[in-house]
């Protein structure tokens, strides 16, 4: 079959490697769309030790059913299915309690398993749930993304989030925006510093678009709020600047939600989360409940996962790293098709 391959550091290539068969519990998927992550940009481009050359990477999938398990029972060839990106152990005490999605035992494609960024993946069968008919490959591949920011507006549902700030208008910045909007009725201000990802967030809905080169966004925010600031803000950049903006421009008693991972170490002011009772929320992946929800707004038309994407073929792969890596213009999110 052929597989975008991460052989080692600092190489991608498009190759031939043989498929093995699925396991018992285990289905053969034949991959119609997988989505770039900017996870694996990271991995690329900072040789990250997470994921350890050689690998196929790639975890955002779709595809039809190619081959079953012996095992394997609920499912037939040719289904039409969406995978999560993670696979629980199902037994662990996160597991149990049911935060699948932390699982200490969880296992992610294209990192600790091979990945989708190929014509057949294997996918244990309790990892699968249908694809709707009537979404295109391109949108359904991106139902783990926007499932994100179903997680979020989940993990903040005990906050009013009458007004919002996205910081980063990249992938899960966008989809985190439509949910809100979308799930919660909430007026989102987007932050960012490309005016091309400005323009599409507003083209999405966003109440206001703040490029920080021109305006300080937490101004923004206060100046928007009579001076309180945000009910909740989301930095899906995860640079140390914007973990500082996210708590300067949160009011008292909001939350913020960490979810880019740009930067590891920031320092803050523990006062302005202390004495104004601020709540600093990291947030993981989402839960297979909440991919069905994704897969259910999208079908519905209520969130846009395609007007903004790029289609490129498996063979183009290398292509698609690069362009998006560069990002450039409008090139904010790739969908690779075996």
């Amino acid at each position: 079959m052929r597989v975008l391959n991460y052989p080692e550091f600092d190489r991608l290539e498009v190759r031939d490697l043989d498929a093995t068969p699925p396991r018992p519990d285990e289905v053969s998927v034949r991959v119609a769309a997988c989505g770039l992550c900017g996870s694996e940009l990271e991995t690329f481009k900072n040789h990250s030790p997470r994921r350890q050359p050689p690998l196929v990477m790639g975890h955002e999938f779709c595809g039809v059913i190619a081959q079953l398990g012996a095992e394997v029972r609920g499912w037939k060839l040719g289904a039409r299915v969406v995978s999560n990106s993670l696979v629980p152990c199902g037994r662990c005490v996160r597991c149990e309690r049911g935060d699948t999605h932390l699982c200490a035992q969880r296992q992610i494609f294209g990192m600790h398993r091979p990945g989708a960024f190929a014509e057949f993946v294997n996918v244990p069968a309790r990892c699968l749930i249908p694809w709707p008919e009537n979404l295109p490959a391109e949108a359904a591949a991106l139902a783990e993304p926007l499932a994100n920011g179903i997680h979020v507006v989940n993990l903040t549902r005990h906050l009013p989030a009458a007004t919002a700030l996205v910081l980063g208008a990249g992938p899960i910045g966008l989809f985190c925006q439509q949910a809100l909007q979308v799930l919660r009725g909430s007026r989102v201000y987007v932050a960012d510093l490309s005016p091309e990802r400005l323009a599409i967030a507003k083209k999405l809905g966003a109440a206001g678009v703040i490029n920080p080169r021109e305006q300080d966004a937490a101004k923004v925010l206060l100046a928007a709020t009579g001076g309180e600031g945000a009910d909740l803000v989301v930095d899906a950049v995860g640079a140390s600047v914007t973990k500082k903006t996210s708590l300067e421009a949160l009011r008292p008693g909001g939350a913020t939600v960490w979810i880019g991972l740009h930067e590891n170490t920031v320092t803050v002011d523990s006062y302005n989360i202390t004495l104004p009772e601020k709540q600093v929320l990291g947030t993981y992946a989402a839960k297979i409940e909440e991919l069905a929800h994704a897969l259910e707004l999208m079908a519905s038309g209520k969130v846009d996962a395609l007007t903004w994407v790029q289609r490129f073929p498996l063979e183009a792969g290398v292509t698609a790293f690069n362009r998006m890596l560069a990002a450039k213009g409008a090139d904010i999110k790739a969908v690779i098709c075996p």
